[in-house]
């Protein structure tokens, strides 16, 4: 079932969906399942699985040289997706980048999902690579994520890259990211809200917003979105602090603020960040789900037990 079809349902309970992580390199698939198995009953509606582009890492060799090597630290995010949704049965929204991915490799990916019966895809331009990438001049990229939007769309007509005779269209629905405290490239939330516009309007049917913990931005952010004539679901995710140290990393990986109050009941009581991390999380759950919310969205980084800990009061 698409992500919008889930959302259009009516439902006796809040919808809450889960965005997990591959495993590095190196390592086995047991964890994502160890994870996915504690989420099961608790009728998780999708799933996501984050992607990741290659990145360069260098190595210093014994001769006294340095070796660069290019490659995805966590590989997997389609087999993962099709783990999930054929052995749970449980949908999953798959995470598709422009930034280290040309638009052939996308078609490819867009033609594998299908064939898993996967019909979700939150597209993304994502970071910046660390190493410049060559394109062959045969191929071709996607910038910006509209354009990612605009291929799938032509996907869902029937268009590939190449001119295919009695091509079929294939079967997707696309979701885009929202910045409730503004995309920290654009110059103010007008012109952000722009291109999130122009996104909608390219194809994408909802939404899933940053992280953020103070729900009045969520709240301005809907308000905004829709004076714009974005019209779309749009979910909020949350993530759940649980270490004086997030006080820091989260702004600086994420671009956001803190609310004062919270700031100071942690430094305050800083040996129990985690208490005060899932009580924070399960107010701004309340607050969403009598708002109106669509539904709720837990960034997970494959640490279940506090999301769960949130989720169980409102089941």
């Amino acid at each position: 079932m698409k992500v919008i079809e889930h959302l259009e349902k009516k439902h006796s309970a809040p919808l809450f969906s889960y965005e997990i992580v591959p495993p590095p390199r190196g390592k086995t698939v047991k964890e994502v399942v160890d994870i996915v198995k504690k989420l099961e009953p608790f009728d998780p509606p999708w799933i996501d699985v984050t992607a990741h582009s290659a990145g360069a890492y260098y190595n210093d060799l014994s001769d006294g040289t340095v070796e660069r090597r290019i490659y995805k630290k966590r590989p997997g995010t389609i087999g993962i997706c099709g783990i999930i949704q054929n052995r749970f049965k449980i949908d999953t929204v798959t995470h598709l980048l422009c930034n280290g991915f040309t638009k052939e490799e996308t078609e490819d990916a867009l033609i594998e999902l299908q064939y898993l019966g996967i019909h979700n895809v939150l597209a993304l331009r994502g970071d910046g690579l660390n190493y410049s990438k060559k394109v062959d001049k045969a191929r071709s990229n996607n910038r910006y994520a509209i354009d990612l939007v605009e291929q799938i769309e032509d996907m869902k007509h029937g268009k590939f890259l190449d001119e295919l005779s009695g091509a079929e269209p294939l079967h997707f629905c696309t979701g885009v990211a929202g910045y409730p405290e503004k995309h920290f490239e654009a110059p103010n939330m007008k012109f952000d809200l722009q291109w999130l516009k122009k996104k909608v309007d390219a194809g994408a049917e909802y939404i899933a917003t940053q992280m953020f913990y103070n729900n009045e931005k969520y709240w301005s952010f809907v308000k905004q979105c829709r004076e714009e004539g974005i019209n779309v679901p749009i979910i909020p995710g949350l993530k759940i602090l649980k270490s004086v140290r997030q006080l820091q990393t989260i702004p600086r990986n994420f671009y956001i603020n803190f609310p004062d109050e919270l700031v100071d009941e942690v430094m305050a009581n800083q040996d129990h960040v985690k208490e005060i991390g899932i009580n924070w999380a399960k107010k701004q759950v309340e607050d969403l789900i009598n708002g109106g919310a669509p539904s709720l969205h837990f960034y997970i980084m494959n640490d279940t037990d506090s999301v769960l800990e949130v989720v169980k009061n409102f089941r």
